[in-house]
């Protein structure tokens, strides 16, 4: 039988180089994007950290953790998004139901 909804989380990172305003709006937008595809459970805004590695020749990121619950189709079209918003630089999205 297919899943109607599932829990997910994703972390993403946005370039350090954007101001808290631009930040805020990345972050909200995300939230809402989350909100009208599901149920959002949580947002952690973890802050500036150093990456393990160097992303673009940036060695700091804004790590921000967002948990939600949605049909299995979505995260695919948050995926998507992140592509292609430009101050994204990496995501990660996982299923915690399996």
């Amino acid at each position: 039988m297919a899943k109607v909804s599932a829990d997910y989380e994703v972390v993403y990172i946005l370039k350090p180089n954007l101001g808290e305003e631009e930040n805020a709006a990345l972050v909200e937008k995300f939230k809402t994007l989350a909100e009208s595809h599901g149920t959002l459970k949580e947002v952690d805004e973890w802050g500036k950290r150093r990456l393990a590695y160097p992303i673009n020749d940036m060695q700091e990121g804004y790590y921000v953790l967002m948990a939600f619950q949605s049909a299995p189709a979505f995260p695919a079209e948050l995926d998507r998004v992140f592509k292609i918003t430009d101050g994204v630089m990496r995501s990660l999205i996982v299923c915690k139901d399996e």
